[in-house]
């Protein structure tokens, strides 16, 4: 009977320790899922209503927002990003593009404030192109041009919301079917843009289409920035480099040539960072053409795809945005047309290159020149290409 109660005893004693153990794995296991959730957790979606646009429909925006305090609004009116909050080398958060406080303004013409861009961003001539052998007309509304869709593009139209996501990556889906013959472009064209909001302060933009019949696509985003978050400062101040040995010269009428100009010797050599303002006023035909900065690089290594391309710092804030994309060009515009006619957010108004735009893009009028890479799209096919806007300080 002793030797039984021992071995019962040892029994007992043995289960206590493995169902102790087995209590704190659990909760550890717990802990760890908690901290875990907690971890993943890093970019927050917040939705709220915007406003009602004159057509009745409802309009939202989303705030995406990461742990080191850069927030994101987007609108669903143009996908428009309306602010964009990053801190300074003190760590001081302010926002950094230019926009309006309300969509009345916004519905208002304006020159195309962090809006999305299409069918086609940038200029085709006298508002025509040929494909498969059809001539097609589309809208004027710059000039005898085309410019950035027509009169009513891609940045005056309500996206539809297709998900939004929110972990280690916050994400907000929109969605727009351009129907056939829009604006004159051929095609029902299915337009999905992805804007995704990263824990490393990057912010990523995928735009992907499909059509039913071929038809020319060329997407951007057409934000306005000024890293010093001080609209009444102009951005002549600021570094910029391109990762570019070429640009397109254009003519009066900001049409390109249909020439790959070297930079080298131009105003337009920024392949080392330097002031925007320091040869902005350079005596060029060039120059005097844009009012300034309105051209597209011709970007270094096109074929290796996604990559690097241009970064603009400001040295007083030590704000730098870097900007990669698998796209062949990138329109630097030093925002010449801004004329103190528009207001901003505080009472002030928007002066003459007040903000810059970095416009990742297939060439203009590439449908009417047939040296520049192509911009057709086909039935079966997906245009896909991405954009990443990344925000660091020094």
């Amino acid at each position: 009977m002793k030797l039984f109660t021992k071995i019962t005893y040892l029994f007992l004693l043995l289960g206590t320790v493995l169902f102790n153990v087995n209590c704190k794995e659990k909760l550890l296991k717990n802990d760890n899922v908690e901290e875990s959730n907690a971890t993943m957790k890093t970019v927050t979606v917040e939705r709220s209503d915007y406003g009602v646009a004159m057509n009745g429909e409802k309009v939202e925006l989303f705030a995406l927002k990461n742990k080191d305090g850069i927030e994101v609004d987007i609108i669903t009116y143009g996908g428009r990003i309306t602010s964009l909050n990053t801190p300074d080398k003190n760590g001081n958060l302010k926002n950094i593009v230019l926009g309006f406080e309300n969509l009345e303004q916004y519905e208002k013409d304006n020159p195309f404030f962090g809006a999305l861009v299409g069918r086609y961003g940038n200029r085709i001539a006298n508002g025509k192109f040929s494909l498969d052998k059809t001539q097609y007309t589309l809208a004027k509304n710059n000039g005898e041009n085309s410019l950035h869709g027509g009169v009513k593009g891609f940045d005056k139209v309500i996206w539809k919301v297709e998900g939004v996501n929110e972990g280690k990556k916050g994400s907000l889906k929109l969605s727009y079917l351009s129907k056939d013959m829009e604006e004159g472009f051929p095609g029902n064209l299915k337009t999905v843009v992805t804007y995704t909001l990263n824990k490393d302060n990057s912010l990523d933009v995928l735009y992907e289409a499909t059509t039913d019949k071929t038809t020319v696509v060329n997407l951007t985003q057409h934000s306005y920035f000024n890293l010093s978050g001080d609209f009444s400062q102009t951005i002549l101040d600021h570094e910029l480099e391109i990762t570019a040995d070429k640009y397109i010269p254009v003519d009066s009428g900001l049409i390109p040539t249909g020439e790959l100009a070297p930079v080298e010797s131009t105003p337009f050599d920024f392949r080392k960072a330097k002031l925007v303002g320091k040869d902005i006023n350079a005596e060029n035909k060039q120059i005097e053409l844009g009012g300034g900065y309105d051209h597209c690089w011709v970007l270094n290594d096109y074929e290796s795809g996604y990559r690097s391309v241009a970064k603009m710092y400001h040295p007083e804030s030590g704000r730098t945005l870097e900007v990669l994309t698998d796209e062949p060009g990138i329109q630097f515009y030093s925002g010449n047309f801004l004329d103190g006619t528009l207001p901003t957010p505080n009472g002030g108004t928007y002066a003459k290159r007040s903000g810059f735009c970095l416009e990742t893009q297939h060439y203009p009028d590439t449908p009417n020149q047939s040296e520049f890479p192509s911009v057709a799209l086909e039935v079966g096919d997906k245009y896909s290409t991405k954009t990443t806007f990344k925000f660091t300080t020094k």
